[in-house]
């Protein structure tokens, strides 16, 4: 019987995964019942709780430019608890189609219990994920209208 991943294997294979596009591998480092959270994603978006979302949110849409990324200045912090871990890291690489360079930080913090992960909180910058992807005029004005129609 092979042992499962590591909290670090599996963070690895996360953000490896999502640099080289292997959207169809990703859900399966996470547990069937799981909890995704993005707490600085301005619209707020939902949780994610089951791998079918996360299949579903890994989706490609074909829509966009092509980004050329690898995860980069990545240092994993051990906590006490074995099952979870603080990684700090960004996203660096280029638009295909314009060769703009980008870094996008971010700090997940995991939970992996038997080389799955069950609950994940990623920061990320989203504003820069927006900006490179030429989705930032739509962010505003999702933004705004949320304002407006919360008041």
């Amino acid at each position: 019987m092979t042992q499962p991943r590591s909290p670090q294997e599996v963070f690895r294979a996360l953000v490896d995964g999502v640099a080289e596009g292997r959207w169809d591998e990703l859900p399966g480092l996470y547990a069937e019942q799981t909890h995704v959270v993005h707490p600085f994603d301005p619209l707020r978006a939902a949780a994610l709780r089951t791998r079918d979302e996360l299949r579903e949110h890994f989706r490609p849409t074909d829509t966009g430019p092509r980004l050329h990324r690898r995860a980069a200045n990545i240092t994993i912090h051990e906590t006490t608890d074995p099952e979870v871990i603080v990684a700090e890291f960004e996203y660096q690489g280029t638009v295909a189609e314009t060769g703009e360079p980008f870094a996008q930080p971010a700090i997940f913090v995991l939970r992996v219990r038997n080389g799955e992960i069950v609950t994940s909180r990623d920061y990320f910058d989203h504003v820069t994920a927006a900006r490179i992807r030429g989705q930032l005029d739509a962010l505003v004005a999702a933004l705004n209208a949320d304002s407006t129609t919360s008041h």
